[in-house]
């Protein structure tokens, strides 16, 4: 072998030792947030003007790296069906770098039906650009009953 070749294959080498380290640090966009958990709620001012309740139970959140930032997924259910205009509305992040959503939505404009939880299922989704999320920790969805967070 070549003194060049040597050189190629010792740099390839030391390259590919060091994916392990990058794929552990926070530089990759696939380690920013891990798996959704239970979280207390977190008692808020009231802000603004939206008179939307909050989803009855949040069942799980999922944060999604894309480019140029990250898809907040969200999957609550409602005590019956028919609730629509559902949104995650964004509080400001704390010193401590939470992010807080709310899950709102409308309320059936009459009598629904119960039926199974699947029927009762509502997702929704927001974007946030890496701007946004240069000082967030922590990523919380409220419902009435329950919140989860994704954390760092």
């Amino acid at each position: 072998m070549s003194l060049s070749r040597r050189h190629v294959v010792l740099g390839l080498g030391l390259a590919l030792a060091g994916c392990g380290a990058v794929r552990q640090s926070r530089l990759n966009p696939f380690n920013w947030f891990r798996k959704s958990e239970p979280r207390e709620t977190i008692v808020l001012p009231k802000e603004g003007s939206d008179a939307r309740p909050l989803v009855d139970t949040v069942l799980s959140l999922n944060v999604e790296p894309i480019p140029g930032g990250a898809v907040v997924r969200a999957r609550g259910v409602t005590p019956t069906q028919g609730w629509w205009d559902a949104e995650l509305v964004a509080r400001d992040v704390d010193e401590t770098g939470v992010l807080v959503y709310e899950f709102r939505l409308m309320p059936p404009t009459g009598q629904t039906d119960v039926n199974t939880q699947q029927s009762r299922e509502i997702d929704v989704a927001i974007y946030i650009s890496d701007v946004k999320l240069q000082n967030v920790r922590e990523i919380v969805v409220q419902g009435a009953q329950n919140a989860r967070s994704a954390r760092r």
